[in-house]
């Protein structure tokens, strides 16, 4: 694969995520007006799901244009058909600018001859120097504290710590064993305990950490995408949501005690702010906008004292599953570049030309225009 081919490929992720913003919205949207919308186990699995598919789109759409189909319908295909047909306002010289404005895009970008493009690449090489400087001092920072932290019990291989820094209780993971780090102070309160290590171990139960490794391998890469963002964004919050439904769905499990330990966390962690400058990659008891905005945890609350989670039968999830991969795979189909000439490719082609020759034509001076000029006696 060329590099051309890599910085397609690369574009077409960029764009996938935004397409997939807009889809999980519509998906959230039609959900919330139905009675699975507190349904947020399921939605936890179709996310992650939908991320790993995301992430693994340029190679399934190579696989898929080599021995699938190899034309798939395409979106620059579908514009010059409905140019063809009249429904687009603009000369075909403009229309054939408009859509090679991503070729030439990549290819100045290749070239490297334009101040624009040599600026473009290294502000995209910065910030992925600086992203990757980030996650790596995180994960030393991370690897230190574990260190520091004292062993306290160990269930298989769950590992769970005591630290007198950290000031909210946190897991994370190795390549074989797992984390669960509590604060000291945390021994003081059984029940909060209690509660805080089910929570913990819960996000393990949900291959939590599994997703943010994932996303937090990801981000160098996507770094000035908004809509990485706005999708990470959605993950951390049904991660919660999931994780406080599962444990509110135990016998016996106390509700008003639990929502008493996120806000005794929220206070704890508000006090060193420091702290919470989010060690990666870890999934912690309250995430740090809940200690900036109230709104957060007030959401979170509210979701886990609200009724409880709606059941759906397996048929009904596997349908909504595959109309979610459908329309994910049917949008990385249709941003696919167009391939060899087509009979509409050599039409706009023809128009194009037949355009440039006219305006050839009419800016050329016959040299036998005019009239004769006497000469004065």
């Amino acid at each position: 694969m060329d590099g051309e081919a890599l910085l397609n490929a690369y574009l077409d992720l960029n764009l996938l995520f935004v397409a997939g913003v807009a889809i999980w919205s519509l998906l959230r949207w039609g959900l919330a007006h139905g009675r699975l919308g507190r349904a947020y186990r399921p939605q936890l699995r179709l996310l992650n799901g939908l991320t790993v598919l995301l992430v693994t789109s340029p190679l399934l759409a190579l696989g898929l244009t080599t021995w699938v189909v190899a034309q798939p319908p395409n979106i620059p295909d579908m514009l010059v058909r409905q140019y063809l047909h009249g429904n687009v306002g603009l000369s075909a010289t403009q229309f054939e600018a408009l859509l090679g404005l991503r070729e030439d895009l990549v290819r100045d970008l290749m070239a490297q001859r334009e101040v624009w493009a040599r600026v473009v690449a290294a502000t995209f090489v910065a910030g992925f120097l600086f992203c990757v400087l980030h996650v790596l001092l995180s994960v030393l920072r991370l690897k230190r504290s574990l260190s520091n932290a004292f062993a306290w019990k160990r269930i298989g291989r769950v590992h769970i710590l005591l630290s007198d820094t950290a000031r909210v209780a946190y897991s994370t993971r190795g390549l074989r064993n797992r984390y669960v780090v509590l604060p000291l102070a945390l021994l003081d309160h059984p029940q909060d305990l209690k509660m805080t290590v089910a929570h913990e171990v819960q996000h393990f139960r949900q291959a939590d950490i599994e997703c943010e490794f994932l996303l937090e391998l990801l981000r160098p890469l996507v770094f000035w995408n908004p809509a990485f963002f706005l999708w990470r964004r959605q993950v951390r919050m049904l991660r919660e949501y999931a994780c406080d439904q599962a444990l509110i769905g135990r016998p016996h499990f106390d509700v008003r005690a639990y929502c008493e330990c996120l806000i005794r966390a929220c206070a704890a962690a508000a006090q060193n702010r420091t702290f919470f400058a989010r060690t990666t990659p870890t999934v912690a008891l309250v995430d740090r906008r809940e200690t900036r905005r109230p709104s957060s945890l007030r959401n979170r609350i509210v979701a886990v004292t609200a009724s409880g989670e709606a059941q759906a039968g397996v048929a009904a999830w596997m349908m909504i599953s595959g109309l979610l991969v459908a329309a994910v795979l049917a949008t990385m189909l249709i941003m696919q570049r167009s391939g060899d000439w087509s009979h509409d490719r050599i039409m706009l082609s023809t128009i194009v030309n037949l355009e440039r020759m006219a305006e050839r034509n009419a800016t050329v001076t016959s040299p036998f225009q005019g009239g004769f000029v006497s000469a004065s006696r």
